[in-house]
């Protein structure tokens, strides 16, 4: 009886076999269950926080008073007052605790929160992690570098620049009028408030317990930051180790035998496509994407995705 060839690795099928080791480490990680639920915390309590900010705001600044100023702006201009239309407030503890000056005397103080209802690249990358891999895009291009910036490279740039364009922080170059996700958040939310456009000259001041219910609100926005870290970091120490395993496997079923000790399905029909870029462009999401335009794309729609997976391609490699 002849004996079945075993199948020989390279660059490419290692690069396939790691892909499916990550999603699965991903995927059965507990730390990808406290990524989703920090985002569900956030969400729940955004819309909260958007109550008791009208609440409070409109408490120190009653419509009326902003009505009455609206009217004398139409009449007189600048002169008449200044209303501002923002999304940034900060909330300030009525209780003070005791401190001293410049001059050791003893003064009260109080303390005070930032809220802001609008949303930085940091953040919005954490939270549409899992949409931005979907679409090829690198959403741990900057938690990778564990703030270890000497380690910023082309690949880096690439990804940085990539997720800039999808957020809506990179060059604004589309006519068509396309909705980003950094627009959304600013706009999401605001309030008409009486005094100049500087957040920080305005404090709505509130009792000790909203005070730390805002407090608790701004937590609940850096823990989906810290939930993408931990995420990656808990995975990527794993892939490391894979990584430097993978490269002493010259063998298919010695992957095999490593997947099914993991308890992840593992066979050679995945690397029988002709390379790692075919699987990137004809997964279920990406393909749906492409088979579901209800558009015909123009020219430079076409060049655009062709771009965009060729960078696909290129970060799969590195």
């Amino acid at each position: 009886m002849q004996k079945e060839k075993r199948q020989t690795l390279n660059a490419d099928k290692r690069k396939v076999i790691a892909d499916i080791f990550q999603q699965h480490f991903e995927d059965n990680s507990k730390y990808k269950k406290q990524h989703s639920e920090a985002i569900e915390t956030y969400n729940q309590m955004r819309e909260q926080a958007k109550v008791k900010m009208n609440t409070l705001v409109r408490f120190h600044q009653p419509q009326e008073d902003v009505d009455t100023i609206r009217s004398m702006v139409n009449k007189y201009g600048e002169s008449g007052g200044r209303l501002y239309d923002d999304n940034c407030f900060h909330v300030q503890n009525s209780t003070p605790y005791m401190s001293t000056d410049y001059n050791d005397n003893p003064v009260e103080k109080y303390d005070d929160v930032h809220v802001e209802f609008k949303a930085n690249k940091e953040f919005l990358t954490a939270y549409y992690r899992d949409e931005l891999k979907s679409k090829g895009l690198d959403p741990d291009y900057s938690v990778r570098l564990n703030d270890d910036y000497g380690k910023r490279n082309p690949t880096y740039y690439n990804a940085e620049s990539n997720i800039d364009k999808y957020l809506g922080f990179g060059s604004r170059n589309d006519a068509s009028g396309k909705s980003f996700y950094k627009d959304e958040w600013k706009e999401d939310f605001k309030l008409i408030v009486i005094g100049t456009s500087y957040c920080h000259s305005r404090m709505f001041q509130t009792n000790e317990a909203e005070y730390n219910w805002f407090k608790s609100f701004e937590v609940a926005k850096e823990n989906v930051i810290l939930a993408h870290k931990n995420l990656f970091d808990n995975v990527d120490k794993k892939m490391q180790k894979l990584k430097l395993g993978l490269k002493s496997y010259r063998y298919f079923d010695q992957a095999k035998e490593l997947a099914d000790k993991l308890g992840i399905a593992l066979n050679e029909s995945v690397l029988n496509e002709s390379s790692s870029m075919a699987l990137s462009i004809y997964s279920p999401t990406n393909l749906a994407d492409l088979l579901t335009d209800e558009v015909e794309q123009t020219r430079d729609e076409k060049i655009a995705i062709a771009k965009q997976l060729l960078q696909a391609q290129q970060n799969s490699l590195n």
